[in-house]
């Protein structure tokens, strides 16, 4: 599945938790409904992002490994 992106955000090469606190800016500039797509190579990524969206209520549409790199998906709530 690949979803359009209304804005992406590069945290190659950061290690948790900025990933996280960048992607949290980064959907507070954004509008209810639009789609950010996250690249990271923190492999800690994949379950930080799944506890980002349960706990701050943005949907996580999809997650995705590419090569090194972790992809992550979400709409702003």
């Amino acid at each position: 599945m690949t979803t359009t992106a209304d804005r992406e955000l590069d945290t190659r090469g950061l290690n948790c938790p900025l990933p996280i606190l960048k992607t949290k800016k980064t959907l507070g500039e954004m509008q209810a409904g639009e789609v950010l797509r996250v690249v990271s190579t923190d492999p800690g990524s994949m379950r930080d992002f799944q506890a980002f969206a349960r706990q701050t209520g943005h949907e996580l549409l999809e997650q995705t490994t590419e090569g090194s790199e972790f992809i992550h998906v979400l709409r702003r709530r």
